[in-house]
């Protein structure tokens, strides 16, 4: 069974910094990518920042240059720094982790964090 604990969410006001943690527990091979999605009320949930093993991190255009995806593979956790907040950041944030539970050749599963409240607003 694998677990994704989200943390570091909270109020800012606009122009301030947040830092979220994601950690992965449970038993499983390897993680392929982690990644940070966010959804305001009303509308779907779109892709932040994502995190490929051996690979490099993409951004969404309206986070390039504000917000930082980090890993430490050690601790099977994945962070997000976020700097120069806007009111329009303001949504839940979810981290997503893509496993392979057995092995290398295992097809690879998706889990979901539970949501942390990030709010920006004076």
């Amino acid at each position: 069974q694998v677990q994704l604990v989200e943390s570091g969410g909270g109020l800012v006001q606009p122009g301030g910094s947040l830092r979220l943690s994601c950690a992965a527990s449970g038993s499983f091979f390897s993680i392929t990518a982690m990644d940070w999605y966010r959804q305001a009320p009303g509308k779907q949930r779109d892709l932040v920042a994502s995190s490929t093993t051996g690979r490099g991190a993409n951004y969404a255009d309206s986070v390039k240059g504000r917000f930082t995806i980090s890993r430490d593979n050690a601790k099977n956790t994945v962070y997000l720094q976020m700097n120069s907040l806007k009111p329009e950041d303001t949504a839940v944030y979810y981290c997503k982790a893509e496993i392979r539970p057995y092995s290398y050749g295992s097809t690879t599963l998706h889990y979901w964090g539970q949501g942390t409240q990030v709010t920006v607003s004076s």
